[in-house]
């Protein structure tokens, strides 16, 4: 195995929630509010926001998802996009994931952000029980969505759900098609493979059984075997069995996402820090390295104004690492 294979990526990051407001009702969510019920995030609260956290590179703009046809939606859009140039102006790099886009309002965030993400979750029986009252999560809708994305040329983020009641023959369905897509658009820069917990309240914090820990390892081996090569792999690390992180390594995951000090959607399962990653894999022989929202391979195909941001925050972010700024957390 080359030195360069054995190099695992994260991402130090910040969420900021415009809102929590979501007109999908998934039935495992314990983000979500209803429309109306849930405030949005002023300039000043984000402002507030990125001044405490001056070493997060990223700045991941997480919002429920407002009805493309409701009177509120323009007003929802045009936080979106005013969050976006505010994390520029902060010195750093959005990453938007929020639900599915019309195409020219993902074409605008696009001048905005160097990557964007959205889950495709996954398909079958179990998925759409789940999501039977949320309009923009069938397989149709999400597809359509990382198609777009890819005939705009955007780096983007996505991934599977698992652990829902879908069999293994599922996901490799849902991989093969995120593999043709890949091959067809070359946009995705990362797939994630994110175990569903219960995120509710720390009593429902159950860690993955050896059984799931097993199935989630044949899982990502299958995935690294399906994906191109050029696709990253991740895995929330505060979700997986700190045990089996090494495991997890050998069996494909290159990424361990976005880092912030704590998980919004998972909000009881804590986040190690890096210096506690960076102890653990150096000790396996792995060396954990920063980066940006935007991958490295990805850096040549973003506009000239945001490929010059980023080639200067990749310089920025590696005098941080070397300085010691990242080690403690963010």
């Amino acid at each position: 195995m080359s030195p360069r294979s054995r190099v695992v990526t994260w991402s130090p990051s910040v969420t900021v929630v415009p809102t929590r407001g979501c007109f999908n009702a998934c039935s495992y969510c314990s983000f979500r509010q209803a429309i109306g019920a849930a405030d949005w995030l002023s300039d000043q609260q984000a402002s507030a926001e990125l001044s405490a956290r001056p070493a997060a590179f990223e700045v991941l703009l997480l919002s429920g998802e407002v009805d493309p046809a409701a009177p509120d939606r323009l007003a929802w859009f045009s936080r979106l996009r005013a969050l976006s140039l505010l994390a520029l102006q902060h010195g750093r790099l959005p990453h938007t994931n929020a639900g599915p886009l019309r195409r020219g309002e993902m074409a605008t965030l696009a001048r905005l952000n160097p990557s964007m993400g959205l889950m495709l979750e996954g398909l079958g029986p179990a998925y759409e029980l789940a999501h039977r009252r949320a309009p923009s999560k069938t397989l149709a809708s999400r597809l359509g969505q990382l198609e777009q994305a890819g005939r705009l040329g955007i780096p983007f983020t996505t991934g599977l759900l698992i652990g829902l009641g879908e069999t293994l023959q599922q996901r490799l369905e849902a991989l093969e098609l995120l593999a043709l897509l890949q091959r067809q658009w070359g946009h995705l820069q990362e797939v994630i493979l994110q175990p569903w917990r219960p995120g509710g309240s720390a009593e429902q914090a159950t860690p993955l059984s050896a059984a799931e820990t097993s199935d989630m390892l044949l899982t990502i081996a299958e995935a690294r075997q399906i994906l191109p090569p050029e696709v990253h792999l991740q895995l929330p690390p505060n979700l997986w069995p700190p045990s089996q992180l090494i495991a997890a390594l050998e069996a494909g995951i290159d990424d361990l996402g976005g880092i912030d000090l704590t998980d919004v959607i998972n909000p009881c399962w804590p986040q190690p820090s890096p210096a506690q990653l960076a102890e653990q894999l150096e000790r396996a022989g792995w060396q954990l390295r920063p980066r940006l929202c935007v991958h490295d391979g990805w850096f040549a195909g973003l506009p000239a104004a945001l490929r010059a941001r980023a080639l200067a925050l990749r310089q920025n972010l590696q005098a941080a690492f070397e300085s010691g700024l990242l080690a403690s957390g963010l």
